[in-house]
């Protein structure tokens, strides 16, 4: 049966090696960005227009970034391609929040077994 400090340097190795995953896939992130994007359609003032039929056929889609910044909300207007790329920022950025939760939740593991662990023998200088 292998003694506890053996399975405290097996479990810490294993540990080690999900945290370096981790950081691996923290580097292959792209930008990122706090916020979502939205998608609207809108009815206008003109009484005839086909926003206003039965079923009516709104204008749009118009879409729009919107994060908090200093306590305030900012929204931009973007275009489809701005929009896809906001997308994936913010995608990049929900993916780094969950990796760096992970990251946390492994190290407070290692802190446990690092401070529980029996201390190591001391080695004799020849």
């Amino acid at each position: 049966m292998p003694r506890k400090d053996q399975m405290t340097d097996a479990e810490l190795a294993g540990l080690h090696a999900r945290y370096r995953d981790l950081k691996d896939q923290v580097r292959e992130l792209g930008f990122i960005a706090p916020g979502s994007v939205i998608e609207r359609y809108t009815a206008c003032a003109s009484p005839g227009c086909r926003c206003h039929a039965d079923p009516p056929a709104r204008h749009g889609p118009y879409y729009q970034y919107t994060r908090k910044l200093a306590g305030k909300t900012l929204t931009r207007r973007l275009n489809p391609a701005q929009a896809q790329a906001y997308r994936e920022w913010i995608a990049n950025r929900r993916r780094l929040d969950n990796l760096l939760a992970e990251m946390d939740q492994l190290s407070r593991q290692a802190v446990e077994l690092l401070v529980t662990a029996p201390p190591a023998p001391a080695q004799t200088q020849p």
